[in-house]
């Protein structure tokens, strides 16, 4: 489920009020809608609506129901419900915000490709020119590139958006988000609501899951989930995979307890040994920091780091329980991800107020251990990948958010910049494009 923030005004007559932008676009580019009806036998069947703007990222719909000729079905990140009626040659299709009917649609078999995508964005003037890069990402040969900004010393010095983004459009940020989550960990800590990050994980679980420790899982605790080195088999892909493993994020997702099917999975390592990269790790960070946290830790992350960063377009993922998903999924405006980037670049300080502190800024930064399963090998700290980029015999540091299909925030403490770039790359391999983008089309003009 999704949780979309709003900011309220007061009105004359003393009530609040907000728009709801339930799509995350600020205004429709196309307004066709599509439904691919997959998978179907007697009386079973999968339904996904498509829209032929592409910018919103997409229904993740269950539940399905057939009686007779009706049909229904849930969307689980927007709350929509549908409801439809199975006519000879077409189908009479509700959508529906609980029971308060929003539009019906008269559907009909295709008989052409569905024409969906395909936006362009009007782009402007920059300090920095870049005309190689957006050249490349305008001919398709840097795929699904949606937005590039720059920043040196707190300044835009370069903002450019494609494919219909724009600078109020909040973006998936997948796993780039982890690193949201580790500067939630770090504000906990800031406000002392826990003693140190070498407490067991075991420290934070209800009691229910206490049966489950033992003299190795007891060991499993803070920083070791900060830095995927928990020794859980819990490897999300790459080298040491493990698919079967019910603490991978594609499968314990499909269970009832998340919390329990991830502790009870095997160990492959003994924790703070060896890193590799899996989601089951900062999603049992979040379960530790809701307990620790007395308000609502939705209200918690507003508070004390939104808010400040004066963030209040976004939408936050939520796990199975309704809590704030520290695995990723949060949507950020790419202004805003460049905001997130600078407080780390300026050692948790923004506009001269001290927001996090500098010495969880300096342990996150850390080059623990690298990640065995990466093919790089990369660096890892708390939730922040490292990389070295060379050009000229010039190596260049970067602390790197990732997440998968190309999100990307590039802290550069030599040079002083943040780069941020969005892409859809999510299924064609390219999920990494924004590397080869800073190494060959940005680093080049900054380093010169």
């Amino acid at each position: 489920m999704l949780l979309y923030h709003l900011k309220l005004t007061k009105s004359d007559t003393n009530s609040f009020i907000g728009n709801w932008n339930l799509l995350m676009v600020d205004e429709l580019k196309s307004n066709n809608f599509y439904l691919s009806v997959e998978n179907v036998t007697f009386n079973e069947y999968e339904a996904y609506p498509i829209l032929a703007d592409d910018r919103f990222t997409g229904t993740w719909c269950a539940n399905f129901q057939k009686e007779n000729d009706i049909i229904a079905f849930v969307d689980f990140k927007t709350g929509l419900n549908f409801k439809g009626k199975l006519l000879p040659n077409k189908i009479e299709l509700m959508i529906l915000f609980g029971k308060h009917l929003i539009t019906q649609i008269d559907l009909k078999k295709s008989t052409t490709d569905w024409e969906i995508g395909g936006f362009t964005t009007s782009n402007k003037s920059s300090e920095l020119q870049l005309t190689e890069m957006e050249s490349l990402i305008l001919k398709d040969s840097l795929p699904s590139t949606h937005s590039v900004l720059i920043s040196k010393k707190a300044k835009l010095i370069y903002e450019n958006y494609f494919d219909g983004y724009n600078s109020q459009i909040p973006h998936d940020m997948r796993s780039a988000s982890k690193s949201i989550s580790s500067a939630i960990v770090g504000l906990a800590k800031d406000k002392k609501l826990f003693k140190n990050v070498d407490q067991s994980i075991f420290d934070f679980l209800p009691a229910k899951y206490q049966i489950i420790k033992d003299s190795l899982k007891g060991t499993i605790d803070i920083k070791s989930l900060l830095t995927m080195s928990s020794g859980l088999d819990a490897i999300d892909y790459g080298l040491n995979a493990n698919p079967k493993s019910a603490a991978t994020e594609d499968n314990y997702q499909r269970t009832e307890d998340w919390t329990e099917t991830i502790i009870n999975s095997s160990m492959i390592n003994s924790p703070n040994t060896k890193a590799n990269y899996g989601t089951a790790n900062p999603y049992l960070l979040g379960v530790a920091m809701d307990s620790v946290i007395s308000e609502p830790l939705i209200l918690f992350m507003d508070k004390n780091l939104f808010q400040q960063l004066e963030i209040s377009n976004y939408i936050i993922q939520t796990d199975i329980t309704a809590r704030p998903y520290f695995g990723g999924g949060m949507y950020l405006t790419p202004r805003d991800m460049m905001k997130f980037g600078e407080l780390y670049l300026n050692k948790g300080k923004l506009n001269g107020k001290q927001i996090l502190s500098e010495e969880w800024i300096n342990d996150s930064f850390k080059n623990y251990r690298v990640l065995e399963n990466t093919v790089d090998k990369n660096g890892y700290g708390y939730l922040w990948w490292q990389h070295n980029y060379e050009f000229n015999g010039t190596s260049i540091n970067s602390i790197e958010a990732r997440g998968a299909g190309g999100q990307y925030i590039f802290v550069l403490p030599e040079l002083e910049m943040v780069v941020v770039i969005t892409s859809g790359n999510y299924r064609n391999g390219k999920t990494q494009q924004p590397e080869l983008i800073l190494q060959n089309y940005i680093l080049p003009y900054l380093v010169n």
